[in-house]
């Protein structure tokens, strides 16, 4: 072994640091989850020390350096984030042009969706009324609902909600959805309400009022409105 051979050795790990350092940052500026370091190790070829230090050197540096993101280990796993005090920020600017919100009609057929899913399009218009195909499109082009295979009897497409959509309303779960049960109307509202739509007192005529023409034509439900 010659007397230079040790500066060759600092040499090359001088240079494999430098070269491990940027494969994690374009691997970490790619990733739409936190990436644990076996996952990191494994797509940059280096042992899991090695790419546990220079993580923790690359977040070290970048709040040295008062970047305006930041490199955070959360829940096992390695991902960029904006800095807190940037938030305002970022929101104006995300916000700013953003697309109109979803409309009343969107927001009645996702929560369709949501609570009985899988569910046919056939389904959620028959709850709501109204034929749901528009609604549904938008839906699925927002990436709030995706196809979850076909129902077994029909044949017809099932959909349900996406991970996107837990992430928009702040739930790790559909089970972490709120209970209707309060939100629901009281029976003889519902029988009202049904009895509205098909044309036909709720509760029977009184002496002075006419009686209903069965055979007049019962009230048509109103088109979706998009």
């Amino acid at each position: 072994m010659t007397q230079d051979q040790p500066s060759d050795d600092t040499d090359t790990l001088a240079v494999a640091v430098a070269e491990l350092r940027p494969a994690l940052e374009a691997i970490l500026m790619v990733a739409d989850q936190p990436l644990d370091r076996m996952v990191l190790a494994s797509a940059v070829g280096y042992p899991v020390t090695e790419v546990e230090e220079a993580l923790a050197a690359l977040s070290a540096e970048y709040t040295e350096q008062g970047r305006g993101f930041e490199l955070r280990n959360v829940a096992g796993g390695w991902r960029f984030y904006t800095r807190e005090e940037y938030a305002a920020v970022v929101e104006g600017f995300v916000l700013d042009g953003q697309q109109a919100r979803l409309t009343q009609a969107a927001l009645e057929t996702l929560a369709v969706v949501a609570y009985q899913q899988p569910v046919s399009r056939a389904r959620v218009s028959a709850v709501r009324g109204v034929n749901v195909d528009g609604v549904m499109r938008t839906l699925l082009t927002r990436g709030l609902v995706e196809e979850a295979g076909q129902d077994c009897d029909t044949g017809a497409n099932l959909y349900r909600t996406t991970g996107y959509f837990l992430e928009r309303i702040g739930v790790t779960s559909i089970d972490e959805l709120p209970d209707l049960a309060p939100y629901l109307p009281d029976m003889a509202d519902m029988e009202d309400d049904l009895a509205a739509v098909a044309g036909v007192p709720a509760t029977g005529p009184a002496e002075d009022e006419p009686v209903h023409d069965p055979t007049a034509a019962p009230g048509a439900v109103g088109e979706e409105q998009e």
